[in-house]
């Protein structure tokens, strides 16, 4: 498997874990009704989830990680 498509997976399982519980969560203990709840759980899924990228450096591709809660870019 290539290291686009692994940043690609790990992306889309972060966005869907984060987009799943704020969607639970969101229901659970807010007032919001209808097309609000998944809108909202969206935007916050979004926001939150941690961006992988597959670049190359020196030759090989290697997979970087950029989160809201990290400082500068890691290689993961």
């Amino acid at each position: 498997m290539s290291k686009k498509t692994q940043a690609f997976l790990y992306n889309l399982i972060c966005f869907a874990i984060l987009f799943i519980l704020f969607r639970f969560l969101i229901e659970q203990y807010t007032h919001l009704t209808g097309y609000f709840i998944p809108i909202t759980a969206f935007v916050v899924g979004t926001l939150l989830a941690p961006k992988f990228q597959a670049a190359k450096c020196q030759g090989e591709e290697k997979i970087f990680i950029r989160w809201i809660f990290m400082k500068g870019v890691k290689q993961f």
